[in-house]
């Protein structure tokens, strides 16, 4: 079979593009025909060696995927041949990952695909949709009528977060970089958003909720500004965090605990089989009702895996500013 693939850790270069032997379908698993796959930063982290992992060499990258099921192993009782699926989860603690023609998957990471989503939905709705929901339901247990912030509006997560607060009744803060930007969040129903070039967060959080305060702080960024977040909760507020792997910021603990404030922070990976595909659930459903928009900036084929991980780290890491939405490979 075909597929990007590596031989070591490093640049995007090291990723080569090739033929491999196919993996068959073992003890409960589903061997996956590949139709799409997502990049995200993790998969950038695990290539570069950012993110230390064991890996089985040769490694194939990717952690998300949609596709059709080829064939099915001993004792899997969710899936037959033809089934349309999507999944994460992949490419992570020794798993191989998505970037191929083919992929072995246990059942318990794959979920059916809505008959009118795109595999090229699908896929780019994986991993960031179920990094939002467990945020959200299972950390912040979120309720209609609450308000969430989260910086950046149109980003993977942040995205997924607008929608997903929208479709449960809350109301929804957020922040982007344009004008254009602005425009998309308003369509999804964020019902204040802000530019962080030329607004003043604080103020304007404060003047949408009457100093009230939020009431779940979604944070995607890698260096929180704790102090400022604290000062803009509500009573009993949730603070969500899942990003900035080496960021050690300030923290102010007595304004924190006097509110009540809960802070909560996880890696979706880490998440079990059972947590996620309550997300999944829920993210079908929500694409299914036309309640869930994926914004996919950019799409590559399989063979250019490594341009678009050099494309994403561009974005991602060094701040490009060329992307809006999500990248995808098409197999």
């Amino acid at each position: 079979m075909k597929a990007a693939y590596i031989e070591t850790t490093g640049a995007p270069d090291v990723i080569h593009y090739g033929d491999l032997p196919a993996p068959t379908a073992k003890n409960g698993e589903v061997l996956v025909r590949v139709k799409a796959v997502d990049v995200n930063p993790i998969d950038l982290y695990i290539r570069s060696g950012l993110v230390a992992m064991k890996l089985p060499m040769p490694f194939i990258p990717g952690c998300d995927l949609a596709g059709v099921v080829e064939r099915v192993g001993p004792a899997v009782s969710l899936f037959k041949v033809g089934d349309r699926v999507w999944g994460s989860n992949q490419g992570l603690l020794g798993r191989q990952g998505t970037f191929a023609e083919l992929a072995a998957v246990q059942e318990s990471w794959l979920y059916p695909t809505p008959p009118q989503v795109p595999d090229t939905t699908a896929a780019a709705a994986a991993l960031v949709g179920i990094t939002a929901h467990l945020g959200l339901f299972r950390g912040a247990n979120l309720q209609a009528d609450e308000t969430v912030f989260v910086n950046g509006g149109t980003g993977g997560v942040g995205s997924m977060v607008v929608q997903m607060a929208k479709a449960v009744g809350a109301r929804v803060v957020t922040t982007v970089g344009s004008a254009a930007k602005a425009d998309q969040c308003r369509k999804w129903g964020a019902e204040c958003v802000l530019n962080y070039k030329t607004d003043d967060i604080a103020a304007k959080v404060k003047e949408y909720t009457n100093s009230q305060g939020v009431n779940v702080w979604y944070e995607t960024q890698r260096e929180p500004n704790f102090a400022r977040t604290v000062d803009l909760m509500a009573p009993r507020g949730r603070i969500i965090v899942i990003a900035g792997r080496q960021a050690q910021p300030v923290f102010p603990v007595g304004p924190f605990y006097l509110k009540g404030l809960t802070l909560h922070g996880f890696a979706m990976f880490n998440a079990t089989p059972a947590e996620q595909r309550r997300g999944a659930e829920d993210i079908n459903r929500w694409l299914a009702a036309g309640k869930l928009d994926v914004p996919i900036g950019k799409v590559f084929p399989l063979a250019e895996a490594a341009v678009a991980h050099r494309y994403l780290e561009e974005n991602t890491l060094h701040g490009a500013g060329t992307l809006t939405g999500k990248v995808v490979l098409t197999v």
